[in-house]
């Protein structure tokens, strides 16, 4: 089994910072939702400014509010302002690479989705993998924007 990237919020700028809270992510129901994201899931976070790395639960804040709110110790990682990618993983036998397609959102500075990617590996006939990121943003077809090889 190996850890493989679910889904990902890249870019969301945290709203608010909260120590005295019983720890977590508060995010907003449908970034989640669209993002693949569940409550209560362990999800990595990387503080774009400082470089900061993490591991929290996920709570649901209100939805339509655009929330990402860092509580309790997280709070000491992340301020305001800041920009951050927030990660959830799933394990899978290396077999099931190609069947796996994870969601990226990507965040203006008012944590509006900009962007809705996603990731997808292939497998040609020599076996080498091939790594797309598709663009489904504004067309019901994938358009690659970036092609990795072997």
């Amino acid at each position: 089994m190996r850890k493989l990237v679910a889904g990902k919020l890249h870019g969301i700028h945290v709203t608010e910072s909260n120590l005295n809270y019983h720890g977590s992510i508060t995010l907003d129901p449908d970034h989640c939702e669209e993002a693949g994201i569940l409550p209560m899931e362990f999800v990595e976070i990387w503080n774009k400014n400082s470089g900061a790395r993490i591991s929290t639960y996920v709570i649901l804040g209100e939805r339509g509010s655009r929330c990402c709110i860092l509580n309790g110790a997280a709070a000491r990682t992340c301020q305001p302002g800041d920009q951050i990618i927030i990660c959830n993983s799933v394990y899978l036998d290396e077999r099931q690479i190609t069947s796996l397609k994870p969601k990226v959102l990507t965040f203006d500075e008012n944590n509006h989705i900009r962007d809705r990617l996603s990731y997808s590996v292939t497998v040609g006939p020599d076996g080498k993998y091939t790594f797309e990121i598709l663009d489904h943003t504004d067309t019901a077809l994938s358009i690659p924007l970036m092609v990795s090889g072997a």
